[in-house]
This record gives C-alpha cells, sequence and structure tokens, in this order.
C-alpha cells in the first residue's frame, strides 16, 4: 500500500512538473529588446507573476517576421510598423499593439570624415557621408533598423545601395555585429540608441546625429494568429501582452535603465 502511494505521489509530482515546464511563450523579437538587456529585465518579472517562461528567440525584425509567419513563435515584438500591419492583414497575427519607443542615432569615430557631428538633421548627415565617401556600416540583413536606414536614404535622395562594396558595406549582421565592424573599419553606422548604451566596445566612436524627429523608433507586440497555426500558446501569449501593456508591464518598461539613462518609453496607452 505505502508503495502504492508513493508511486501515486511520484506520478502526480512529475506530472506537475511536466505541466510547469509547459508554461512558456516563444517570444520571436528583435535584437536591440536582447542586446539592451530588457528582456532579461522584463521576463522573471512576468515569470514570478504568472509563472509563464519567456523564451526569446533575437534576431532581426524582418527575420522574425519570416519565422512568425512560419508558426515558429507564440507572440511578436518587433520594431517595423508597416511590416507589422501588414502580418496582422494577412491573418498572421490576432492584432497589433504599441509597446514602447526610443530612437535611432547615427554613431562614428571621432575623427568624423564626412563632418556630421551635431547636424540635428538625419538628411543632411545622410547626403555628407555620401558625398565624402565616408565609411557607412549597413546591417543589411531586412531588420527594422535596416528597413529604417533604407528609408532614410530615400528620403535624404540618396541611393547608397548603387555604391554597395565602396564606401557603402553591408554587414549581413545584427547590431552588436555591425557596430563592431563599424568600429573596427571607422564606419558610420545607425543604431538604436539602447544597443548603443548596451554596447562594451565603443572604442573612439559617439553619438554624431541625434534628436531629428525621423529617428523615432516605435515597437510593437503581436499575437501569432492560432487560425493559422494551432500549436501557438493563444492564451499564455495574450496574457503576456497584457501584461507588457498593462500599467505593471509599462512601468516595468519605464524602469529599466543603463548607465543611467532610461532605455525604452513605453507608450501603449
Amino acid at each position: 500500500m505505502k508503495i502504492l502511494i508513493s508511486l501515486l505521489c511520484a506520478l502526480t509530482l512529475a506530472a506537475t512538473g511536466a505541466v510547469a515546464q509547459d508554461r512558456f511563450i516563444i517570444l520571436q523579437s528583435t535584437t536591440s529588446t536582447a542586446n539592451s538587456g530588457l528582456l532579461d529585465h522584463l521576463a522573471p518579472k512576468f515569470r514570478d507573476k504568472t509563472g509563464i517562461e519567456i523564451r526569446v528567440v533575437a534576431v532581426g525584425t524582418g527575420q522574425a517576421l519570416k519565422n512568425a509567419r512560419n508558426g515558429d513563435g507564440d507572440v511578436l515584438l518587433v520594431h517595423a510598423k508597416q511590416r507589422e500591419e501588414k502580418f496582422v492583414a494577412d491573418g498572421f497575427g490576432t492584432k497589433r499593439y504599441d509597446v514602447m519607443y526610443n530612437d535611432f542615432i547615427i554613431v562614428g569615430p571621432d575623427n568624423d570624415p564626412a563632418d556630421i557631428a551635431g547636424h540635428y538633421e538625419i538628411n543632411v548627415a545622410l547626403k555628407k557621408i555620401a558625398a565624402a565617401k565616408a565609411p557607412f556600416a549597413s546591417r543589411g540583413d531586412e531588420s527594422g533598423t535596416h528597413i529604417k536606414e533604407l528609408s532614410l536614404w530615400k528620403q535624404a535622395g540618396v541611393d547608397a545601395a548603387a555604391d554597395s562594396g565602396s564606401w557603402y558595406r553591408e554587414t549581413g549582421s545584427g547590431m552588436g555585429a555591425t557596430l563592431n565592424i563599424a568600429t573596427g573599419m571607422n564606419a558610420y553606422t545607425l543604431t538604436d540608441r539602447a544597443t548603443w548604451v548596451a554596447f562594451a566596445n565603443k572604442s573612439s566612436f559617439r553619438i554624431m546625429v541625434q534628436g531629428d524627429k525621423r529617428l523615432f523608433n516605435q515597437y510593437g507586440i503581436i499575437l501569432v494568429n492560432q487560425e493559422k497555426h494551432p500549436h501557438v500558446k493563444a492564451a499564455e501569449g495574450q496574457a503576456f501582452i497584457d501584461w507588457l501593456i498593462s500599467p505593471e508591464g509599462q512601468m516595468a518598461i519605464s524602469a529599466y535603465r543603463r548607465d543611467d539613462q532610461q532605455m525604452f518609453f513605453p507608450n501603449a496607452n
């Protein structure tokens, strides 16, 4: 009898453990939310409240959207609004929510070969980089940052891609790797501010251009549609979204700092 009771207890504990282990979601997100440390800050708070673990796949926004279209994730947290809206319009996501924002900046070497330091207007800065044929490192990876960069070149009236391989270099890499390449070749690059603040290998690099309203960087969150991919953990995924856009989640975003700087600014409401 005692053996039977012990066996039943063991089976119950094993089943309980299996259920607990099943309480996770896969979050397809950008490298900036991971590299900045934001998700490491948020995930334990959400887990402590709900018991749901967040397993992060940190890639460029373009790849994250592709992964989610293939059903390789439950929730998207990315920063390319038009593509996010198309993802929902095509039926792959249920609804898009604004979550937070920060901004993009141009960083470059202290000797500033294109003489752009302190320029407020991004269009002027990009035109000067192109005119000087100063090295510029582009992610070239269909990430949210790369999509933004291409739109900024277009607004400046510069066909940077036409000079690919000369002064304009496409790394095909994430933001951290691109920053390392940029510092190695004394090249300017566009980065989100949070990744830059967290980046350890700044060398002689500094912020050259910031503050233009065109450098605004909005993040959105989307639940992957269970009708497209039945295995999606819709209840758990929506629980994370609801928490992130709630006052508690928004305060957690606001509280995250590096080097005494606020990394992201909540704007769900």
